[in-house]
């Protein structure tokens, strides 16, 4: 009994000291990507801006921001929802937060569910990949260029959620497809990305779709799903997500997330 006992005390306090571990990395990288970019919150957004935008982008902006809005530099974000591990896993409980940087391109999100931690990250021009089981060892990390493309990718469709770094600039362009569509392209660190975006009647961007590396070799057709559009903090944004893969078998959807806070220009953790 003394032996089990003495087990279950060092299981539970390598438990807490690997959670207290983590979250010291988690806050040491939040500081880190805040310090590397400035801030452009004295830049604020005109209509005028919009002049020769494709129709559906201008509809866009006009529904999302208001004239005067000023730009958003960072961005603090919680949320809750369902993610799957794999094709023929189950859906699990996660609850995830997020911060990101818009002068200089880059993020890290923290998922954290009952079996593990993952932390999807774009800092410093470089994307990477970690997962923690229950906290105390990584089962999983990945970088390279795969992941430079793909978390890059994920920050660019996630700008959603800060708009104004959706607005035309230098390494940032919109082209015309149809009244109910257009492309978005956007070049950063040698590497030359692009969205499909599908627009309704009212201005709300409903879908983004991309080719974003499934695994090392594989470019497979990337789709997030927004809906729920709400005001926050004077900005309209999407709260509702669904993220999924464009297979050959058939769709495979991997998450399902709910925005439930969502901060601006405050470069500092919840």
């Amino acid at each position: 009994m003394i032996i089990i006992l003495s087990f279950t005390g060092l299981l539970v306090a390598a438990l807490i000291f690997g959670r207290i571990n983590l979250s010291l990395q988690f806050s040491k990288q939040v500081k880190q990507l805040f310090s590397s970019s400035k801030n452009i919150s004295d830049k604020t957004f005109h209509y005028a801006q919009l002049s020769g935008l494709p129709e559906p982008v201008q509809r866009y902006f006009k529904y999302v921001l208001k004239e005067g809005q000023p730009y958003i530099s960072y961005a603090s974000i919680k949320h809750a929802g369902l993610f799957k591990t794999g094709l023929n896993k189950d859906w699990i409980n996660i609850k995830g937060e997020q911060y990101a940087t818009t002068e200089k391109p880059g993020f890290i999100w923290k998922g954290t569910t009952s079996m593990f931690t993952a932390r999807d990250m774009y800092i410093a021009d470089k994307g990477r990949l970690v997962v923690s089981l229950f906290s105390l060892y990584n089962v999983a990390d990945a970088s390279g260029g795969q992941y430079n493309q793909g978390e890059l990718l994920r920050w660019l469709g996630e700008s959603i959620l800060y708009p104004t770094n959706l607005l035309p600039a230098e390494r940032l362009q919109w082209s015309a497809i149809d009244s109910k569509s257009a492309k978005l392209t956007f070049s950063y660190s040698g590497l030359s990305l692009f969205f499909i975006l599908t627009f309704n009647e009212v201005g709300c961007i409903t879908q983004m779709e991309a080719k974003r590396y499934m695994d090392k070799t594989k470019l497979e057709t990337w789709i997030i799903k927004c809906a729920d559009y709400k005001e926050i903090n004077n900005v309209v944004v999407p709260l509702a997500f669904e993220v999924l893969w464009r297979l050959e078998k058939g769709d495979f959807s991997y998450a399902k997330f709910n925005v439930t806070e969502i901060a601006y220009n405050k470069p500092q953790k919840f």
